[in-house]
């Protein structure tokens, strides 16, 4: 495969879906293309994903139709073979992925770029509290068994603090991309978002 897959994790409330969702606005023309997840979920809060139905989703898995999928909080999660063919194009793919999953998609894509997006902990219980899906109990327990991010062996890391403005970390994930689709190494970005980057040998 000639293309690059960025992988892109974080923290619930960390504001990936926001950080996608611009990204995808300021790298249009570019050979970056996202990739929709396929969710157990009805669609809406600004993912760009496509609902199935979980013997739907079931009935794909089987045929053989995901890359990469797993299960989180009793719903699964998967993204398309379609992204396997962008990649013999020489497009850099960008996935919203799983940090349980990192490991065995590193074992499918040994080149894959990571994203981590995280958040100071009172603006993650925040925003997880504004989006309505859980009670504050809810809130407060996920918010407690989050552990802490490990970066798999081989793997190269990219963080980016979303803690401020949409803006100011978005245009930082903006110049990250733009890295890695021109083939310019994405670990000397560093900018005012408080991105850094680091590899695990």
């Amino acid at each position: 495969m000639t293309g690059r897959l960025i992988y892109v994790v974080g923290p619930s409330g960390a504001g990936k879906d926001s950080l996608l969702h611009f990204a995808r606005e300021h790298v249009a023309g570019t050979p970056v293309v996202f990739a929709h997840r396929y969710i157990t979920r009805e669609t809406g809060h600004n993912e760009n994903h496509i609902s199935l139905t979980r013997e739907e989703f079931a009935a794909r898995s089987a045929q053989g139709l995901f890359a990469l999928e797993w299960s989180s909080h009793e719903l699964h999660y998967g993204i398309g073979i379609e992204i396997d063919a962008w990649l013999e194009r020489g497009c850099t793919v960008v996935v919203n992925g799983s940090r349980a999953y990192l490991t065995r998609a590193l074992k499918r894509y040994q080149q894959l770029e990571v994203v981590y997006i995280h958040a100071e902990p009172h603006i993650l219980a925040q925003r997880l509290s504004t989006r309505g899906r859980e009670t504050a109990e809810q809130v407060a327990a996920r918010l407690a068994r989050q552990a802490p991010f490990t970066l798999p062996d081989g793997a190269h890391l990219t963080h980016i603090d979303n803690s401020g403005s949409l803006e100011e970390a978005g245009l930082a994930f903006v110049d990250v991309l733009k890295g890695v689709a021109s083939k310019q190494p994405a670990h000397q970005t560093r900018v005012d978002a408080r991105v850094s980057g680091e590899s695990v040998k």
